[in-house]
């Protein structure tokens, strides 16, 4: 079982006629990703390199990895947006959020607090609990190198590099960049860094299974020829049959002509909240284009249904949702019963907490559905590195046919130039 769609809490808002013109678009905008004709087709290098998988670079990752892994106590991944958005949603997915695990992955760069920098300086230089000073790994990850948010922190923490580790601090320091240009590359040859190269032709936000995810990821210790090859695998099957793609990119361009301005997305298991992230910044990066597109968020229920389900039931009737499900755990967790049953809860013995959560999902769909909301629910057997590299694929190539049906070039985002430009003139930038 790979990937399920359930489109039955979406139809009922759409007419024959309002339907109709989204399937023919949808369709022929899928045939023009998929045979890479449309706008943008230079940035198609994600397709590529599931058409033709690169063993070779799989297996020295891995082997890099395994030795940073054996090595390392600390592992810190710089970078913002699509180079760390990838990694953090199957790390999030995948390890378990409760310590124990060797190396401790940390991010910096994802943004510009002050207090988180200076506490991440001084945590590195905290000994281990048995006294000795932490063995610490660095991926600086950026295409150009200048984005202000990682090469502010690569600053710092690569002088603290230097100053704690000397001439073996380049051993410890891994750059991921494009291939030639950029000022990372400057800083490469001048320091002899271990680099991996992000392919030309691949834009940050479809860069999680280049070297950009796939280190971190291989080095938290998951299966990254899984995952990889899960994409390869949901690539063939999309080609032989794309009817499923394509429904969920007509349903969400027939909901944008309508006149819906938000999806959220939805789902009750919380190791994919940060997989939400990733979608979040891959649609809205790619579709958010001369005054087009709806707006993508994020809801982690059951938690958020205690916060924002009152707005999801009964606000503005200008919101789609969109689930993410895991139908199958594979260590459940059970209720027990209890002779005197104060809290209430023996109606639930013998059901796993899964059940429990899977129900309430359907209760929540169904709610939210009859209060006017239409429903897409895209669900997966397993949680596991294959399937997560199946749904990978599987909202990049949502995304492209979608943003060619709003006539949009998926690949480019002028507008976030905008802020840049605003903040360097502010900053005085030569």
């Amino acid at each position: 079982m790979g990937l399920n769609t359930d489109f039955k809490h979406i139809y009922p808002f759409f007419s024959q006629e309002d339907l109709s013109t989204s399937f023919e678009k949808a369709k022929l905008m899928l045939a023009t990703l998929l045979n890479k004709s449309g706008k943008g087709s230079e940035w198609l290098g994600w397709l590529d390199l599931l058409e033709e998988p690169n063993d070779a670079l799989l297996n020295q990752i891995e082997q890099h990895a395994a030795q940073i892994r054996n090595d390392a106590d600390v592992f810190i991944i710089v970078g913002i947006g699509g180079s760390y958005l990838g990694a953090k949603a199957v790390l999030d997915a995948l390890c378990s959020p409760f310590g124990n695990h060797k190396p401790e992955i940390i991010y910096a760069g994802h943004h510009m607090g002050d207090q988180y920098h200076r506490d991440l300086l001084k945590y590195l230089s905290e000994p281990l609990p048995d006294g000795r000073q932490k063995s610490v790994y660095l991926n600086v990850i950026s295409k150009s190198g200048t984005t202000l948010e990682p090469a502010l922190a690569f600053r710092h923490l690569r002088a603290w590099m230097r100053k704690t580790y000397g001439d073996q601090a380049l051993e410890r320091i891994i750059a991921t960049t494009s291939e030639y240009d950029g000022a990372l590359n400057k800083i490469i040859e001048a320091e002899n860094y271990t680099k991996y190269v992000i392919p030309d032709n691949v834009g940050g936000r479809f860069s999680v299974l280049t070297p950009v995810g796939l280190l971190p990821i291989a080095v938290a210790g998951i299966d990254i020829r899984s995952l990889f090859y899960g994409a390869v695998d949901q690539l063939v099957s999309i080609k032989k049959d794309s009817n499923q793609v394509a429904e969920h990119t007509a349903l969400r361009y027939a909901a944008f002509k309508k006149g819906y301005v938000i999806d959220l997305f939805s789902s009750f298991d919380p190791e994919l909240g940060s997989f939400g992230g990733w979608i979040q910044q891959l649609m809205g990066e790619s579709e958010g284009k001369n005054h087009k597109g709806i707006f993508p968020a994020v809801l982690r229920y059951s938690t958020d249904l205690h916060s924002l389900g009152q707005m999801v039931q009964d606000g503005q009737r200008n919101m789609i949702e969109t689930f993410i499900r895991i139908v199958n755990c594979n260590h459940q967790l059970t209720v027990k019963s209890e002779v005197h049953d104060e809290d209430g809860l023996n109606y639930l013995s013998g059901r796993s907490v899964h059940e429990i959560n899977s129900i309430a999902l359907e209760g929540t769909q169904q709610a939210h559905s009859d209060g006017g909301v239409p429903i897409i629910q895209l669900s997966v057997d397993h949680l596991d590195a294959n399937h997560l590299g199946k749904l990978i694929l599987y909202f990049e190539v949502l995304t492209g046919a979608y943003v060619y049906c709003l006539e949009e070039n998926p690949f480019d985002q002028p507008g976030v130039e905008a802020y840049k430009q605003a903040m360097f003139r502010l900053l005085g930038k030569p």
